[in-house]
């Protein structure tokens, strides 16, 4: 009787063992179970579907490269999501200008269709920051959905803590200018 992969590596530090043999089938088995997760963050850096799924091969393949350094410390998906924030981060870079300044005139562009009544589901809300000028959404979403610190954000991205709080403080005005016209657009109903 032939088992399947995905059933034959029941533990992490079984599957990262054999992901390091090089295996093809434990990385395929590894990949299979964090690839959802990790588009969804190289998603919150991108605005290109094709940019994101481009930086998470990128990510995997440093993955699979630094499974050696993985010391099982902490868990397995954090590794992985911090390679993955890092080459999206390092794509970025490579791509455009760190930040940009937002006009006041450009507050209600683009209203959020489909929401409930009067809740805004957190679907909507990353919507909106999927919307944010490529330097906001990062450091948004490296302080407010993944947890960095400012100090951690100045050190990855080279910048002031300054300017990160900034930036920060920045996007959170821009969202909440966002869901302003979100709730006049509920209101007009």
């Amino acid at each position: 009787m032939k088992t399947s992969l995905s059933t034959r590596f029941l533990s992490e530090d079984e599957l990262v063992a054999e992901c390091r043999l090089g295996n093809p089938r434990a990385q395929r088995v590894l990949y299979d179970r964090l690839s959802g997760k990790m588009l969804a963050v190289c998603k919150r850096y991108l605005r290109s579907t094709e940019d994101a799924e481009e930086v998470l091969m990128l990510g995997f393949v440093k993955v699979f490269r630094g499974l050696e350094q993985y010391r099982h410390e902490g868990s397995l998906t954090g590794w992985v999501r911090r390679i993955m924030t890092n080459t999206a981060l390092s794509y970025l870079r490579s791509q455009r200008p760190q930040h940009v300044d937002i006009e006041e005139s450009t507050a209600c562009l683009t209203p959020v269709a489909a929401m409930a009544e009067t809740d805004l589901a957190a679907a909507d809300i990353m919507r909106m920051v999927e919307k944010l000028p490529n330097g906001y959404r990062k450091i948004f979403s490296m302080y407010a959905v993944e947890g960095y610190s400012h100090v951690e954000i100045s050190n990855l991205l080279g910048i002031s803590e300054g300017t990160s709080k900034s930036q920060f403080s920045k996007a959170r005005a821009y969202l909440q200018r966002q869901l302003a016209c979100c709730e006049v657009g509920l209101g007009q109903n």
